[in-house]
Protein backbone atom coordinates (compact mmCIF):
# COMPACT_ATOMS: atom_id res chain seq x y z
CA UNK A 1 0.00 0.00 0.00
CA UNK A 2 1.57 2.93 -1.06
CA UNK A 3 2.16 5.61 1.28
CA UNK A 4 0.88 9.43 1.83
CA UNK A 5 3.87 10.80 -0.33
CA UNK A 6 2.02 14.39 0.07
CA UNK A 7 2.77 14.27 3.86
CA UNK A 8 5.67 13.06 4.10
CA UNK A 9 6.59 15.65 2.07
CA UNK A 10 4.95 18.63 4.15
CA UNK A 11 3.35 20.28 0.86
CA UNK A 12 -0.65 20.44 -0.13
CA UNK A 13 -1.41 17.66 -2.86
CA UNK A 14 -1.43 20.79 -5.49
CA UNK A 15 2.48 21.46 -5.14
CA UNK A 16 4.15 23.21 -8.12
CA UNK A 17 7.26 21.20 -8.94
CA UNK A 18 9.34 23.71 -7.21
CA UNK A 19 7.76 23.72 -4.48
CA UNK A 20 8.57 19.64 -3.82
CA UNK A 21 11.47 20.57 -4.97
CA UNK A 22 11.89 23.52 -2.05
CA UNK A 23 9.91 20.84 0.67
CA UNK A 24 12.44 18.30 -0.65
CA UNK A 25 16.01 20.12 -0.47
CA UNK A 26 15.02 21.27 3.31
CA UNK A 27 14.33 18.10 4.41
CA UNK A 28 16.98 16.43 2.99
CA UNK A 29 19.30 18.65 4.47
CA UNK A 30 17.84 18.23 7.77
CA UNK A 31 17.71 14.64 7.82
CA UNK A 32 20.87 13.52 6.11
CA UNK A 33 22.33 11.06 8.13
CA UNK A 34 26.34 12.29 7.36
CA UNK A 35 24.42 15.12 9.42
CA UNK A 36 24.81 15.58 13.21
CA UNK A 37 21.18 14.26 14.30
CA UNK A 38 20.53 12.80 11.02
CA UNK A 39 18.16 9.77 10.61
CA UNK A 40 18.81 7.74 7.76
CA UNK A 41 15.50 5.83 8.02
CA UNK A 42 13.46 8.91 7.93
CA UNK A 43 15.90 10.48 5.10
CA UNK A 44 15.07 7.31 2.37
CA UNK A 45 11.35 7.83 3.06
CA UNK A 46 11.60 11.66 2.09
CA UNK A 47 13.81 10.56 -1.10
CA UNK A 48 11.03 7.60 -1.77
CA UNK A 49 8.40 10.43 -1.62
CA UNK A 50 10.20 12.57 -4.24
CA UNK A 51 11.03 9.80 -6.07
CA UNK A 52 7.75 9.43 -6.88
CA UNK A 53 6.15 12.97 -6.97
CA UNK A 54 9.15 14.42 -8.34
CA UNK A 55 8.54 12.65 -11.94
CA UNK A 56 5.15 14.54 -13.62
CA UNK A 57 4.29 10.51 -14.65
CA UNK A 58 4.79 8.45 -11.72
CA UNK A 59 2.69 11.74 -9.78
CA UNK A 60 0.02 11.30 -12.53
CA UNK A 61 0.14 7.65 -11.91
CA UNK A 62 0.14 7.73 -7.87
CA UNK A 63 -2.48 10.61 -7.87
CA UNK A 64 -4.85 8.77 -9.70
CA UNK A 65 -4.61 5.44 -7.92
CA UNK A 66 -3.75 6.66 -4.71
CA UNK A 67 -3.32 4.23 -2.60
CA UNK A 68 -3.39 1.11 -4.79
CA UNK A 69 -0.22 2.55 -6.44
CA UNK A 70 3.05 0.75 -6.25
CA UNK A 71 5.38 2.55 -7.04
CA UNK A 72 4.54 2.67 -11.31
CA UNK A 73 3.89 -1.61 -11.21
CA UNK A 74 6.64 -2.47 -8.57
CA UNK A 75 10.18 -3.47 -8.87
CA UNK A 76 12.05 -6.68 -8.69
CA UNK A 77 15.07 -6.86 -6.57
CA UNK A 78 17.60 -4.17 -7.26
CA UNK A 79 14.92 -1.68 -6.79
CA UNK A 80 14.64 0.99 -4.45
CA UNK A 81 12.66 2.77 -2.00
CA UNK A 82 9.05 2.18 -3.28
CA UNK A 83 9.54 0.87 -6.66
CA UNK A 84 11.68 3.62 -8.07
CA UNK A 85 15.36 2.39 -10.05
CA UNK A 86 18.30 3.76 -8.68
CA UNK A 87 20.42 1.91 -11.61
CA UNK A 88 20.75 4.73 -13.88
CA UNK A 89 22.66 6.46 -11.04
CA UNK A 90 25.86 7.63 -11.60
CA UNK A 91 28.47 10.26 -10.66
CA UNK A 92 27.28 12.36 -13.80
CA UNK A 93 24.04 13.21 -11.78
CA UNK A 94 20.49 11.32 -11.64
CA UNK A 95 17.48 12.96 -12.65
CA UNK A 96 14.74 12.96 -9.74
CA UNK A 97 12.08 14.64 -11.90
CA UNK A 98 14.21 16.28 -13.97
CA UNK A 99 16.29 17.81 -11.09
CA UNK A 100 19.92 16.99 -11.41
CA UNK A 101 20.93 15.41 -8.10
CA UNK A 102 23.98 17.27 -7.49
CA UNK A 103 21.96 20.49 -7.61
CA UNK A 104 20.02 19.07 -5.18
CA UNK A 105 22.40 18.00 -2.57
CA UNK A 106 24.96 20.69 -3.05
CA UNK A 107 23.42 22.49 -0.01
CA UNK A 108 23.70 19.42 2.51
CA UNK A 109 27.47 19.76 1.80
CA UNK A 110 28.00 23.41 2.20
CA UNK A 111 25.72 24.17 5.09
CA UNK A 112 22.67 25.03 3.03
CA UNK A 113 20.42 27.42 1.87
CA UNK A 114 23.40 28.55 -0.65
CA UNK A 115 26.48 27.78 -1.85
CA UNK A 116 29.21 28.18 0.53
CA UNK A 117 31.62 31.71 -0.15
CA UNK A 118 34.91 30.88 0.14
CA UNK A 119 36.67 33.05 3.02
CA UNK A 120 33.93 35.85 3.14
CA UNK A 121 33.94 38.14 6.26
CA UNK A 122 32.08 38.09 9.12
CA UNK A 123 29.14 39.91 10.00
CA UNK A 124 29.48 42.43 12.80
CA UNK A 125 27.05 43.82 15.38
CA UNK A 126 28.03 46.84 17.81
CA UNK A 127 25.19 48.22 19.86
CA UNK A 128 24.85 52.42 20.70
CA UNK A 129 23.04 54.17 23.12
CA UNK A 130 21.72 57.78 21.63
CA UNK A 131 19.60 60.31 23.64
CA UNK A 132 15.75 61.09 23.59
CA UNK A 133 16.71 64.24 21.79
CA UNK A 134 19.40 63.09 19.26
CA UNK A 135 16.61 60.98 17.99
CA UNK A 136 14.62 63.61 16.85
CA UNK A 137 17.56 65.61 15.22
CA UNK A 138 19.85 63.13 14.28
CA UNK A 139 23.45 62.62 15.27
CA UNK A 140 26.86 60.69 14.51
CA UNK A 141 28.73 58.49 16.85
CA UNK A 142 32.42 57.41 16.13
CA UNK A 143 32.20 53.36 17.27
CA UNK A 144 35.79 51.81 17.90
CA UNK A 145 35.94 48.06 16.67
CA UNK A 146 38.21 45.31 17.22
CA UNK A 147 38.32 43.22 14.12
CA UNK A 148 39.88 41.82 11.03
CA UNK A 149 40.80 44.13 8.47
CA UNK A 150 42.58 44.28 5.18
CA UNK A 151 45.97 43.75 5.54
CA UNK A 152 47.59 46.94 4.83
CA UNK A 153 51.22 45.34 3.49
CA UNK A 154 49.27 43.68 0.88
CA UNK A 155 46.24 46.14 0.51
CA UNK A 156 44.14 42.20 1.14
CA UNK A 157 45.42 40.17 -1.65
CA UNK A 158 47.62 37.94 0.50
CA UNK A 159 50.77 38.28 -1.59
CA UNK A 160 54.20 39.79 -0.91
CA UNK A 161 54.75 43.07 -2.32
CA UNK A 162 56.08 42.85 -5.72
CA UNK A 163 55.64 39.27 -5.81
CA UNK A 164 54.20 37.49 -9.40
CA UNK A 165 51.20 35.25 -9.58
CA UNK A 166 51.01 32.62 -12.21
CA UNK A 167 47.91 30.38 -12.46
CA UNK A 168 47.19 27.55 -9.53
CA UNK A 169 48.63 24.15 -10.23
CA UNK A 170 45.59 22.19 -8.38
CA UNK A 171 42.48 24.04 -10.22
CA UNK A 172 44.51 25.09 -13.38
CA UNK A 173 43.41 28.78 -12.68
CA UNK A 174 39.77 27.54 -12.50
CA UNK A 175 39.16 28.70 -8.71
CA UNK A 176 37.26 25.35 -8.40
CA UNK A 177 37.87 21.44 -8.01
CA UNK A 178 35.90 18.11 -8.68
CA UNK A 179 35.40 15.46 -5.69
CA UNK A 180 33.55 12.76 -5.67
CA UNK A 181 31.03 12.67 -2.42
CA UNK A 182 29.88 9.63 -1.03
CA UNK A 183 25.99 8.98 0.29
CA UNK A 184 23.44 6.15 0.64
CA UNK A 185 22.54 6.64 -2.95
CA UNK A 186 25.95 6.36 -4.41
CA UNK A 187 28.66 8.56 -5.54
CA UNK A 188 28.40 11.77 -7.40
CA UNK A 189 30.98 14.72 -7.99
CA UNK A 190 30.68 18.50 -6.83
CA UNK A 191 32.68 21.51 -7.51
CA UNK A 192 34.39 23.03 -4.51
CA UNK A 193 36.60 25.84 -4.17
CA UNK A 194 40.15 25.33 -4.25
CA UNK A 195 41.94 25.24 -1.12
CA UNK A 196 44.90 26.02 -2.52
CA UNK A 197 44.13 29.25 -4.39
CA UNK A 198 41.01 29.55 -2.22
CA UNK A 199 38.66 29.93 -5.88
CA UNK A 200 40.97 32.89 -6.92
CA UNK A 201 42.76 30.58 -9.50
CA UNK A 202 45.83 32.53 -9.46
CA UNK A 203 48.20 31.57 -6.43
CA UNK A 204 51.80 34.31 -5.40
CA UNK A 205 54.86 33.21 -5.93
CA UNK A 206 55.63 34.82 -2.30
CA UNK A 207 53.27 35.41 0.38
CA UNK A 208 52.68 38.40 2.21
CA UNK A 209 54.76 38.52 5.60
CA UNK A 210 52.56 40.65 7.63
CA UNK A 211 49.36 38.26 7.00
CA UNK A 212 51.29 35.64 6.00
CA UNK A 213 49.10 35.37 3.00
CA UNK A 214 45.38 35.38 4.83
CA UNK A 215 45.23 39.24 3.59
CA UNK A 216 43.75 40.18 6.63
CA UNK A 217 45.02 41.05 10.55
CA UNK A 218 43.55 41.79 13.26
CA UNK A 219 43.19 46.09 13.66
CA UNK A 220 41.48 48.44 15.85
CA UNK A 221 38.98 50.74 13.25
CA UNK A 222 37.59 53.68 14.45
CA UNK A 223 33.85 53.59 12.16
CA UNK A 224 31.78 56.87 11.77
CA UNK A 225 28.12 55.92 11.89
CA UNK A 226 25.42 58.24 10.64
CA UNK A 227 22.16 58.08 12.74
CA UNK A 228 19.19 59.87 10.96
CA UNK A 229 16.48 61.69 12.54
CA UNK A 230 13.15 59.56 13.51
CA UNK A 231 15.20 56.08 14.24
CA UNK A 232 13.19 53.71 16.05
CA UNK A 233 14.52 52.17 19.84
CA UNK A 234 16.22 48.92 18.89
CA UNK A 235 16.51 49.64 15.15
CA UNK A 236 19.94 47.99 13.32
CA UNK A 237 21.71 50.30 10.84
CA UNK A 238 23.37 48.15 8.06
CA UNK A 239 26.61 49.46 6.66
CA UNK A 240 27.64 47.11 3.90
CA UNK A 241 31.62 45.62 3.81
CA UNK A 242 32.28 47.11 7.18
CA UNK A 243 32.50 44.23 9.07
CA UNK A 244 35.09 41.80 8.98
CA UNK A 245 36.96 40.93 6.09
CA UNK A 246 37.20 38.59 4.27
CA UNK A 247 40.39 36.08 3.92
CA UNK A 248 42.23 36.02 0.53
CA UNK A 249 40.82 39.36 -0.88
CA UNK A 250 37.25 37.88 -0.29
CA UNK A 251 34.40 40.40 0.20
CA UNK A 252 34.16 41.59 4.12
CA UNK A 253 30.86 41.28 5.78
CA UNK A 254 28.61 44.14 7.08
CA UNK A 255 28.35 46.19 10.45
CA UNK A 256 25.15 46.17 12.18
CA UNK A 257 24.60 48.97 14.34
CA UNK A 258 21.89 48.55 16.79
CA UNK A 259 20.63 51.94 18.34
CA UNK A 260 18.89 51.97 21.31
CA UNK A 261 17.17 55.42 22.60
CA UNK A 262 17.77 56.44 25.98
CA UNK A 263 14.09 57.74 28.15
CA UNK A 264 13.45 61.17 28.44
CA UNK A 265 12.10 62.48 31.62
CA UNK A 266 8.90 64.39 30.77
CA UNK A 267 8.36 63.01 27.41
CA UNK A 268 7.89 59.76 25.52
CA UNK A 269 6.95 58.59 21.48
CA UNK A 270 4.04 56.91 20.19
CA UNK A 271 4.70 56.46 16.99
CA UNK A 272 5.69 59.72 14.90
CA UNK A 273 4.00 61.51 17.94
CA UNK A 274 5.14 62.89 20.76
CA UNK A 275 3.00 62.89 23.98
CA UNK A 276 3.23 64.37 27.24
CA UNK A 277 1.18 65.33 30.21
CA UNK A 278 0.86 69.04 31.99
CA UNK A 279 -1.04 69.80 35.21
CA UNK A 280 -3.39 72.69 35.24
CA UNK A 281 -5.24 74.41 38.10
CA UNK A 282 -9.49 73.97 38.68
CA UNK A 283 -9.80 77.64 37.44
CA UNK A 284 -7.64 76.78 34.36
CA UNK A 285 -9.84 74.43 33.95
CA UNK A 286 -12.99 76.76 34.13
CA UNK A 287 -12.39 79.64 32.67
CA UNK A 288 -9.51 78.95 29.82
CA UNK A 289 -6.04 79.69 29.78
CA UNK A 290 -2.58 79.89 27.91
CA UNK A 291 0.32 77.39 29.30
CA UNK A 292 3.53 76.56 28.30
CA UNK A 293 4.39 73.44 26.86
CA UNK A 294 7.91 72.17 27.33
CA UNK A 295 8.34 70.15 23.11
CA UNK A 296 11.39 69.23 21.92
CA UNK A 297 11.71 72.05 20.18
CA UNK A 298 11.31 74.26 23.08
CA UNK A 299 8.81 75.79 25.10
CA UNK A 300 5.29 77.07 23.26
CA UNK A 301 2.16 78.53 24.88
CA UNK A 302 -1.00 76.28 24.44
CA UNK A 303 -4.44 77.64 24.68
CA UNK A 304 -7.18 76.05 27.17
CA UNK A 305 -10.63 76.80 26.13
CA UNK A 306 -13.08 77.19 29.11
CA UNK A 307 -14.23 74.40 30.26
CA UNK A 308 -11.72 71.60 29.44
CA UNK A 309 -12.35 68.66 31.13
CA UNK A 310 -9.84 66.68 33.06
CA UNK A 311 -7.96 63.89 30.70
CA UNK A 312 -8.50 65.73 27.08
CA UNK A 313 -6.11 65.51 25.15
CA UNK A 314 -4.60 68.68 22.55
CA UNK A 315 -2.41 68.55 19.39
CA UNK A 316 0.42 70.80 18.84
CA UNK A 317 0.69 70.07 14.90
CA UNK A 318 4.81 70.01 13.72
CA UNK A 319 6.56 69.40 16.59
CA UNK A 320 6.76 65.41 17.32
CA UNK A 321 9.04 62.66 15.26
CA UNK A 322 10.49 63.44 12.10
CA UNK A 323 9.11 60.81 9.51
CA UNK A 324 11.91 58.54 8.91
CA UNK A 325 12.82 58.20 5.76
CA UNK A 326 9.67 60.67 4.83
CA UNK A 327 8.76 64.18 4.85
CA UNK A 328 7.47 66.00 7.81
CA UNK A 329 6.87 65.11 11.48
CA UNK A 330 4.38 64.19 14.18
CA UNK A 331 2.70 66.36 16.02
CA UNK A 332 3.12 66.80 19.89
CA UNK A 333 -0.07 65.42 21.85
CA UNK A 334 -0.55 66.66 25.21
CA UNK A 335 -2.89 65.07 28.10
CA UNK A 336 -4.43 67.97 30.36
CA UNK A 337 -5.16 66.57 34.32
CA UNK A 338 -6.18 68.73 37.15
CA UNK A 339 -3.87 70.02 40.06
CA UNK A 340 -4.94 69.47 43.09
CA UNK A 341 -3.07 71.04 46.21
CA UNK A 342 -1.81 68.98 49.21
CA UNK A 343 -1.99 71.59 51.21
CA UNK A 344 -4.56 74.55 50.33
CA UNK A 345 -4.42 78.07 51.57
CA UNK A 346 -7.31 79.28 53.43
CA UNK A 347 -7.74 81.75 50.97
CA UNK A 348 -8.26 79.10 48.64
CA UNK A 349 -10.74 77.31 51.01
CA UNK A 350 -12.42 79.86 51.28
CA UNK A 351 -12.97 80.84 47.33
CA UNK A 352 -14.06 77.02 46.76
CA UNK A 353 -16.25 77.30 50.05
CA UNK A 354 -18.28 80.38 48.22
CA UNK A 355 -18.46 78.47 44.63
CA UNK A 356 -20.10 75.42 46.45
CA UNK A 357 -22.86 77.73 48.24
CA UNK A 358 -23.58 79.36 45.13
CA UNK A 359 -23.76 75.99 43.37
CA UNK A 360 -26.35 74.87 46.20
CA UNK A 361 -28.14 78.50 45.66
Amino acid sequence: MAKDYYSILGVAKGATQDELKKAYRKLAHAHHPDKTGGDEAKFKEINEAYGILGDPEKRRQYDQFGQAFSGAGGGPSGQGFGGFDFSNFSNQGFGFGGANMEDLFSDIFTGGGRRARSGHGADIQVDISISFEEMVRGTKRTVRLRKQARCNSCSGSGGAPGASQESCPDCHGKGSVMRNVNTILGTFTQSTACGRCHARGKVFSESCRTCRGDGRTEQEISQEVSIPEGIGNGQALSISGEGAAGEYGAPAGDLYVVVHVEPHPELDRRGDDITSEKKLRFDQFVLGDKVPVKTIDGTVNMKVPAGTQPGETFRIRGKGIPRLGRFGRGDHLVRVDIEIPRHPSEEMKRHIEALRGAERG
